[in-house]
């Protein structure tokens, strides 16, 4: 289909207000970042099918030099994959063939460098609308580029100055504006989404999911009433609720829904002493598409203590429920429930819990609210919550079939301990407070591709992983399943039983979601694999054959009978070849306080404890930078390595350069030997905002 009869086509689809469908009007193309404005992961593809699936081969790879995570399912649009890299870098590439059209990027260095080191180097993915492709950077930029060729159309800065909040996600686009959302909660940064006109980026309206000062939210009827929710001076300590990933389009209904995000700080004593619901922190929240103002919320976690978000996928359906057709959306947020509501009035029809919960016992169908546990915002003790603060769902999208009425979810099982004493061996500080992983029994620690009925509200099937963090998950009408896996395979799963059919060693662990198209009459899979974020973090893949960090990043697609071969990546090499210089003396009394910054500013990307093969970036032990603390100050206070991704961290006192310093030496002489090992690492944020 020509690009021109496309733009008028795609208009004409969205003029008539079509209901939802899992993918485009030609049903080759997966023009959306969920697929479909459904947002349900599904395509009605069904070359590839349960009885053939086993021929599935590689038709070509690519390698993607220079990136580190990538957690985007890429777009296809006439023959075209669009992509992003780990700092918002566009990729245009043939579909079909593998070969790169166009690159452009957007140097996120030179723009506000500051942000870079308030969270991982991630990027969620692109949308396209009319001839345009739409990517959000790290530093706050929507940029539109032309579809042709990659050329800056636009570029229009989200984020008002003075402000913490940072771009992770996919942009999404509904009639004649893109809309954006941020992250940034974990630092207290205020929430809120913008539209804009796709032709020109000037601003359309702007939806802050959380109250601003008095000032700011008088003549705001939603604002205004969120504010009763809240107490003290939350505007100045901190509020969250920042719309990081789902968000979701109903052209049917003309409203779009918005995923919020957690409190921060996490104790809500601190950001708003006493009580109230602290609304609109863990809802989901519905719009108007035209003007963006509110129409109505359902809060999953009424005064939100735990890091608890409903920032997960949201999926559209059509279901029977107490013998009627309903339209629904569906989500698993972090809680560990499953929600259905009624997409036009935000009804609550259902919610049961999709694992090991013990936060609540069950929610109340009169109220809504849930039936809390004694004690869980730890006022009195500490307390330790499943699912923790990583979530029985994370960011990673869930599927939903149609075809078999289930939806497809990447489950997690772990639990936080929660103390309002800071730990000085354990945990993550923040806020005054301290969270730390746990494990109980046997599941804990563990991940799953679980099947669930959303109509009787109960499980179908679950496959069991070795690892938490895994990929999203792809549902066809050929009832399959696809799931990538952190320890390095892409596999399908018959969609009714969960056998697995097919899987295929991409090499490095997979945290993003496939997509799946039509080109010239045959179904093609795509991926890329770079296993990253929080993910890599946690260390969990240094036995499963290669090393995180010298592994190469690449999209991977398959077909029916393709033969083509994986070029092989570099040997696991995990030998650590630390540096030490015996005249550098350390003060027992830094270590532990560099071991806790390090794990707050450091561990995303040099790995959990120092343990490089859990991040993108090298290995601190043996880095000459490192070495020294006079090098090291330079590096985390100068720009000299900003074009590499390297941020600056000018708020880091000299005090505490000389901790960290001491904690990476430290570090280093264990692993050569010249000291005990420290014990218990602390775990790092759940994920990036």
């Amino acid at each position: 289909m020509k690009l021109q009869a496309r733009k008028w086509l795609g208009s004409l689809i969205l003029a008539l207000g079509c209901a939802a469908s899992a993918q485009s009007a030609d049903n080759v193309d997966w023009a959306h970042p969920g697929g479909g404005v459904d947002e349900g992961m599904f395509s009605t593809l069904k070359q590839i099918d349960t009885g053939n699936v086993g021929k599935l081969g590689l038709a070509w790879s690519m390698d993607l030099p220079g990136e580190s995570s990538l957690e985007a399912t890429p777009l296809t649009i006439d023959g075209v994959l669009y992509f992003s890299g780990s700092r918002a870098e566009v990729y245009a590439v043939q579909a079909a063939t593998g070969k790169l059209l166009w690159k452009y990027d957007p140097e996120t260095w030179k723009y506000k460098p500051g942000k870079l080191g308030f969270t991982l180097p991630v990027n969620r993915g692109v949308a396209y609308a009319n001839g345009k492709v739409f990517v959000g950077a790290i530093d706050g930029r929507l940029i539109a580029l032309d579809a042709a060729d990659g050329k800056v159309l636009w570029s229009a800065q989200t984020v008002p100055e003075g402000m913490l909040n940072i771009i992770t996600g996919a942009p999404r686009v509904f009639g004649d504006k893109v809309i954006i959302g941020n992250g940034g909660a974990d630092f207290g940064a205020r929430g809120f989404v913008t539209a804009y006109y796709q032709d020109s980026g000037k601003q359309a309206w702007r939806f802050y999911t959380v109250p601003g000062s008095p000032e700011q939210n008088k003549g705001d009827p939603a604002m205004e009433r969120a504010a009763k929710t809240w107490s003290g001076e939350y505007w100045k300590t901190g509020s969250g609720g920042t719309v990081w990933n789902g968000i979701t389009y109903d052209p049917g209904n003309n409203l779009v829904y918005l995923g919020t995000g957690n409190g921060g700080p996490y104790d809500s004593n601190r950001r708003s002493p006493g009580d109230g619901d602290n609304l609109y922190l863990a809802s989901i929240v519905a719009v108007d598409a035209d003007t963006g103002k509110y129409v109505w919320h359902y809060q999953t976690n009424p005064r939100e203590a735990w890091d608890y978000k409903c920032t997960a996928n949201m999926v559209l359906a059509t279901i029977d429920y107490a013998g009627k057709s309903r339209d629904v959306i569906m989500q698993a947020p972090t809680n560990g429930f499953f929600y259905v509501l009624d997409r036009k009035t935000g009804e609550l029809l259902s919610a049961e819990k999709i694992g090991k919960v013990n936060w609540a016992s069950h929610i109340d169908m009169k109220t809504g609210r849930p039936v809390e546990a004694y004690d869980i915002r730890y006022a009195e003790h500490d307390v330790v919550m499943f699912p923790g603060s990583m979530g029985a769902h994370n960011w990673q999208p869930m599927a939903y079939s149609p075809d078999t009425g289930l939806a497809y979810i990447p489950y997690m099982q772990m639990g936080t301990k929660f103390s309002r004493t800071e730990s000085k061996t354990r945990g993550f500080s923040i806020f005054g407070m301290s969270i730390s992983n746990v494990v109980e029994e046997p599941g804990d620690g563990k991940g799953a591709l679980l099947a669930w009925n959303p109509v009787t509200q109960k499980p179908a099937w679950k496959v069991p992983h070795d690892t938490i963090w895994n990929g999203g998950v792809m549902a066809t009408a050929g009832n399959l399943v696809f799931q990538g896996t952190a320890d390095g395979y892409f596999s399908a799963y018959n969609a009714q039983t969960g056998e697995r059919l097919w899987h295929y060693n991409v090499g490095l662990g997979v945290i993003a979601a496939p997509n799946t198209y039509e080109v010239d009459g045959k179904q093609y899979i795509s991926l890329l694999v770079g296993y990253g974020g929080s993910a890599a973090v946690n260390g969990e893949v240094m036995d499963a054959g290669w090393s995180f960090r010298g592994q190469p990043r690449r999209v991977l697609t398959f077909v029916l009978g393709g033969d083509a071969k994986l070029p092989p990546g570099p040997p696991a090499d995990k030998t650590v070849h630390a540096l030490d210089d015996p005249a550098i003396k350390i003060d027992e009394a830094d270590v532990i306080p560099g071991r806790m910054l390090y794990s707050m500013r450091c561990a995303s990307c040099h790995g959990l404890d120092l343990e490089a093969a859990g991040g993108p970036a090298p290995d601190l032990r043996e880095s000459p930078i490192a070495l020294h603390e006079s090098s090291l100050w330079t590096v985390l206070n100068q720009s000299v390595l900003l074009p590499r991704g390297m941020p600056v961290f000018t708020d880091l006192t000299q005090e505490q350069v000389r901790q960290i310093h001491a904690y990476i030496r430290a570090r280093a002489r264990e692993a050569l030997g010249l000291r005990e090992p420290l014990k218990d690492a602390p775990p790092v944020p759940a994920g990036p905002r």
